[in-house]
């Protein structure tokens, strides 16, 4: 339940509300073709992992108006810039009164399944961003195009309105968020940020509330699953098939490694599950063996496995571990244990959650109330990213903005231009709500 508002003096009264007037007029002012052709020029630029640089770029110079008082590129790898921008009276740090951080990232997955699935159609073209029917189609458009747009139009709205930030505000662009691509996929942005932006820093100079805007359908994810990717191998030792009492036969062992992974993901649902993120599991996603006629030597296996917050992420390591020795032992074989996609920790990205009742969540709830008549949905994020790399900081936060996760990484990515409008005069809403403000002179 939704704990009892705190009691306000007539000045507070006063104050709150000049800032509804204020959150109401910059909602208003948001411009619904503006955001809709920011979208679509965005989804224009192909920025597929690495190659974010001509995104990043485009989006700096969208900064570099007059509603930013500071933008900076800096590259977490050669020719991948980041993009941070601030304005407001904070400087790079952040951190006094309620301070806001809005975070995206700048690449896409690849495009091969979309040119198979969509060959001598219309919508061949993934970066043609074409509007059929209401919705904007194109790779990126949601995952995450459409975020790093909410955030460019909404401040302007701000402006528009005839107000400027006197708090403070930043808005965080990195690469290498997405996976898939070869030596990439391990956010060597975020890392970058982390260490460029906050490493001097402490819990009073950083941001007091972080969006950052992957996907949600406009819902509020307060809470996340963590992950972890284990590529398995199980060496044994070739032999020909009518001598095989000389081999080892890695695929057998491999059966047996399946059947006590498959009995651990079982055991998994002793975890009590998550309200919003649901049961704790184990999916093995690829395995491959054998080839020739001969005794299998070799066997390989990938999974993933889903964490909730209440789970450590060295204890699910280790337990895979265990396994896939124990398995090996048993089998006359060796194994060798790989995690692959080492994020904010070494075997993988940790699980993160922020109560319901934070200040910040209750400001956003309030401003989707506002703006949609509706109430605010909270959910769990049926995916990992960022966002905690951000809570290791001590930056609380939630991931918000317009588009389905479920069509993203498909060849079905498209975006409701009528969800695009609604979240960006949200974020505006809600940016005017949560920093402080004063009115621009005017003649200025």
């Amino acid at each position: 339940m939704r704990p009892d508002r705190p009691f306000f003096s007539q000045a507070d009264v006063q104050s709150k509300a000049a800032l509804t007037v204020a959150a109401q007029a910059a909602a208003a002012a948001v411009d619904s073709e503006a955001v809709v052709e920011l979208v679509r020029t965005a989804t224009q630029i192909p920025s597929i992992t690495p190659n974010e640089k001509e995104f990043a770029n485009w989006v700096g110079e969208q900064l570099s108006d007059i509603c930013w008082n500071n933008v900076s590129l800096f590259e977490c790898a050669p020719d991948r810039p980041n993009v941070y921008a601030t304005t407001g009276q904070g400087s790079v740090g952040l951190g006094s009164g309620q301070s806001l951080l809005l975070v995206g990232h700048l690449d896409t997955v690849a495009v091969d399944d979309w040119l198979i699935h969509w060959e001598n159609d219309s919508r061949a073209n993934p970066f043609g961003a074409h509007i059929i029917d209401g919705e904007i189609w194109g790779r990126g458009v949601a995952d995450q195009k459409a975020g790093i747009c909410i955030i460019i139009e909404a401040v302007r709205a701000v402006r528009r309105a005839g107000f400027e930030i006197s708090g403070e505000l930043a808005a965080l662009f990195v690469c290498d968020e997405e996976s898939g691509q070869p030596n990439s996929g391990v956010s060597q942005g975020m890392k970058a940020a982390v260490s460029e932006i906050w490493a001097d820093s402490n819990s009073e100079t950083r941001p007091s509330f972080a969006i950052y805007t992957e996907p949600t359908t406009s819902a509020i994810y307060t809470a996340q699953m963590g992950f972890l990717i284990a590529d398995i191998t199980l060496h044994g030792k070739s032999a020909y098939f009518g001598k095989p009492e000389l081999g080892v036969d890695a695929l057998a062992a491999g059966h047996k490694l399946l059947a006590r992974l498959w009995q651990h993901s079982e055991e998994l649902s002793q975890v009590p599950s998550h309200d919003l993120l649901g049961e704790a599991f184990l999916l093995v996603t690829s395995v491959s063996s054998g080839g020739n006629i001969a005794v299998p030597g070799r066997f390989d296996l990938s999974l993933i496995r889903k964490l909730l917050p209440s789970e450590n992420l060295d204890e699910a390591a280790a337990s895979i571990k265990q396994i896939a020795h124990m398995t090996a032992s048993d089998t006359g074989t060796t194994a060798e244990v790989v995690f692959s996609a080492p994020r904010n920790h070494q075997f993988g990205g940790t699980p993160d959650e922020i109560e319901t009742s934070h200040p910040g969540v209750l400001a956003l709830a309030d401003s989707i109330v506002a703006v949609t008549g509706q109430k605010a949905r909270i959910e769990g994020a049926p995916y990992w990213s960022e966002k905690p790399f951000l809570a290791s900081l001590g930056i609380p936060g939630v991931y918000f903005a317009p588009g389905d996760i479920s069509d993203c990484h498909t060849p079905f990515e498209r975006l409701s231009i009528e969800e695009l409008i609604l979240a960006t005069k949200t974020l505006a809403h809600f940016i005017s709500s949560w920093c402080p403000l004063q009115q621009i002179p005017k003649g200025t």
